[in-house]
This record gives structure tokens, C-alpha cells and sequence, in this order.
């Protein structure tokens, strides 16, 4: 195994964790549309932890408008982005890989 193909592994170990935290991301989304939520629940309150530093980032960006939060469309759009890049990436460095042992 070179470094390319390693390379490309890791890159897409890094897609499937943006995968994951995306989902967990929209969990989170969903959740909040439900007052009754019991957000001192041990796993809830672990999705909240692991999601809103992130979200966080974009709530400073923008605020909400009419009481929605729109920083959190964007950042599953920001992360959709970085999921894209990196696919991308690897497909260039496994094709990069391919054609030096062509």
C-alpha cells in the first residue's frame, strides 16, 4: 500500500465520520422542534454536547429570524461542502495512485 492509497483511506474514514456527524446534526435539528424533549436524558444531552460547539459557530453568524435558527442549515451545508472537497480529494489521489502503477 503507497501513501496515496492511505492517504485516500483516510480521507474517506474522515467522509464517513462527517457522515455520521451530520446525521447526529439533523438529530439534534429535529429534536428541538419538540418542547417536551428531555434534554437532561444522558443521550440526549450527549447529542447536545457533541453538536452545539459546532453549531454554535454558526448561530454568531446568524441570527434567528422570526424564531428559526438558520445557522443550522448552514451548518450541515458547510459540512455537505467539506464531505464533497474530500471525496474529491481521494478520488484524485486514488487516480493519482492508479496512473503512477500504470
Amino acid at each position: 500500500m503507497n501513501a496515496l492509497e492511505i492517504l485516500s483511506e483516510v480521507i474517506q474514514v474522515l467522509v464517513q465520520a462527517i457522515g455520521i456527524y451530520s446525521f447526529v446534526l439533523i438529530v439534534r435539528i429535529l429534536l428541538t422542534w419538540f418542547p417536551n424533549v428531555d434534554w437532561s436524558n444522558p443521550i440526549l444531552s450527549s447529542i447536545s454536547s457533541i453538536t452545539d460547539p459546532y453549531l454554535n459557530i454558526f448561530r454568531g453568524l446568524i441570527p434567528p429570524i422570526g424564531g428559526i435558527d438558520l445557522s443550522a442549515i448552514l451548518a450541515i451545508f458547510a459540512l455537505q461542502i467539506m464531505q464533497g472537497l474530500l471525496t474529491n480529494t481521494s478520488q484524485l489521489a486514488f487516480n493519482a495512485g492508479m496512473s503512477y502503477y500504470s
